[in-house]
């Protein structure tokens, strides 16, 4: 009986809708011509507009451009819709206030099997991304791993470009992650879902450059047997980076400042102007502006990609990250050589934590992979680590008991937090790499079986 009734309520237009808007996650629906025929109250919280707004109206009209960026399905007039798709989306809202949200895209059938429509479920994640943030809950973001301070001002600063298509530099050293704080830049974005193209400008050969960023035509050089695209037509709608970009010549920089004024070019041998609209990302391990100073760059080209500057922090400091990362490569290494789980030591860790890392996360992984060849097996020890890690232990004086922390206290801590390091670092108020010099001064403090990162 209750059944039976309950589908009396779903049959009933006012019941279904009165359900529908109670729910915590918001609906749009709309037909394959995009007019929107359903959007309860909770999308009307996330977006800011109003059922009356948007209701019988082409969705990109609606929100004034695709409501989601260049991952929308029916870009372009396609109306091809797979059974279902799930991805995230930046959005602005009408008041210009930036939200993350989760978004699910499934076909709706009519009653003899035609798809007459998409149905999309919308969550809202902006506050439970910004809490995570806040209390540094957040061990990473895209693909980038690390919990550290300045990680976490990292990820912020990625979250506040979202909304934005402002030309965005990226300083650090070698092997800091710079190709893939561009690509969580873009994904956040509203170009999310176009192409992501990179171009290292320091290992093509100069004769070669311009073609490779504005491509050529037939008969350009000896060589040029077609037509090329460049890097800057193959990321239309996209976004480019330009890693290492004060490698470039002046004669490219005067070339790249034109298509930067004017969003327009000349393919190599060619006359006709290209247009494309492109985000540009560019990169850097050396310090831009003293090159401008040493008159190695252009002045005027440097204000146009230093808008929005972030500065990637070396890996020493952030030496608490290490743990962390440490981890993460493992588990990947796992998948990729076998289904055993890799073991590393704590004292191992404890070199690593205390080596200065010139090459940063790119050697920090390299020297596992090395350390996973040498130990033959399943348990990484301090001999297994590349020699330059390893010397640590023979030079390095044994560092008397920390200051901030007691054996007493470290004991309590690691039961209380069933041995999990990384919560016991937290309840001792230390970062990690403190906790774990202190066990490898102090090894009785935990038992030899217990080896977690």
């Amino acid at each position: 009986m209750p059944e039976k009734k309950f589908k009396q309520i779903l049959t009933n237009e006012k019941n279904l809708v009165r359900i529908l808007d109670n729910l915590k996650e918001g609906i749009i629906a709309h037909d394959l011509n995009r007019r929107i025929f359903f959007f309860n109250r909770e999308a009307e919280r996330i977006t800011g507009y109003s059922r009356s707004e948007v209701l019988n109206t082409d969705c990109h009209e609606a929100f004034g451009e695709p409501f989601c960026g260049e991952r929308c399905l029916f870009r372009d007039g396609s109306t091809f819709v797979p059974n279902k798709s799930e991805y995230p989306v930046t959005l602005v809202t009408k008041d210009g206030e930036t939200r993350n949200v989760e978004m699910s895209v499934s076909k709706m059938r009519d009653e003899g099997g035609e798809v007459f429509g998409v149905i999309a479920f919308i969550k809202d994640i902006t506050d439970i991304v910004q809490f995570r943030l806040r209390t540094g809950e957040l061990t990473g973001y895209s693909n980038i791993v690390g919990r550290d301070r300045k990680m976490l001002q990292v990820y912020q600063q990625i979250r506040d470009l979202a909304g934005y298509d402002y030309p965005v530099h990226i300083f650090g050293e070698t092997g800091t992650g710079k190709e893939l704080v561009a690509e969580a830049i873009h994904a956040a974005s509203r170009r999310g879902g176009a192409p992501f193209v990179p171009i290292n400008c320091g290992a093509l050969p100069e004769g070669l450059i311009e073609s490779e960023l504005f491509g050529h035509v037939k008969g350009a050089f000896t060589g040029a047997i077609r037509d090329k695209k460049g890097r800057f037509e193959l990321a239309d709608s996209g976004t480019i980076l330009l890693d290492e970009v004060a490698e470039l010549s002046k004669e490219m920089q005067v070339k790249l400042l034109r298509f930067l004024q004017t969003g327009k070019f000349e393919k190599v041998g060619g006359e006709q102007t290209v247009s494309v609209n492109v985000r540009i990302i560019s990169a850097t391990n050396s310090d831009l502006k003293k090159e401008v100073k040493n008159k190695n760059f252009r002045e005027d080209l440097y204000y146009r990609l230093n808008v929005i500057p972030i500065h990637l922090p070396p890996l020493r400091e952030r030496n608490n990250d290490i743990p962390l990362l440490v981890e993460y490569f493992l588990k990947q290494f796992s998948g990729d050589g076998g289904d055993k789980k890799i073991v590393i030591s704590s004292e191992a860790i404890s070199l690593m934590i205390d080596y200065a890392w010139p090459g940063n996360v790119r050697q920090l992984q390299n020297a596992l992979q090395y350390a996973i060849v040498k130990s033959s097996g399943n348990f990484i020890r301090p001999e297994d680590l590349p020699m330059e890690l390893f010397e640590l232990r023979i030079n390095k004086h044994r560092r008397g008991p920390s200051k901030k922390l007691d054996f007493e206290s470290v004991q309590a801590a690691l039961e209380k937090s069933g041995h999990n390091k990384a919560k016991a670092a937290r309840l001792l108020g230390v970062g990690r790499a403190t906790l774990y010099r202190f066990l490898n001064d102090y090894p009785d403090v935990v038992p030899e079986s217990i080896e977690k990162i």
